[in-house]
C-alpha cells in the first residue's frame, strides 16, 4: 500500500456536507436500524442472560396457556 491509500482508509467518515460523522454513536442512537437484529445475533451474551430470557419466555408461555385454558 502506498501512503495515499493509508490516509484514505484512516479518514474519518463525513456526511454530504463534509462534516465529520461519528458512525458508532449514530448507529447506537438509531434504534430502528435494519442492523439491530444483526447486532443482537452477533453480540455475544453470557449464558446467564440466555437463561433469564428463557425464564421470561417460559413465564409468558405459561400465562398464555392459562388464558387459553380459562377461555379468555
Amino acid at each position: 500500500m502506498n501512503s495515499n491509500e493509508d490516509k484514505t482508509m484512516n479518514a474519518q467518515p463525513t456526511d454530504a456536507s463534509g462534516k465529520p460523522v461519528n458512525v458508532v454513536e449514530r448507529d447506537l442512537e438509531d434504534k430502528d436500524s435494519d442492523t439491530q437484529a444483526v447486532d443482537e445475533v452477533i453480540t455475544p451474551t453470557s449464558p446467564r442472560v440466555k437463561e433469564q430470557d428463557a425464564e421470561a419466555l417460559k413465564r409468558k408461555t405459561d400465562e398464555i396457556e392459562r388464558k387459553v385454558a380459562d377461555g379468555n
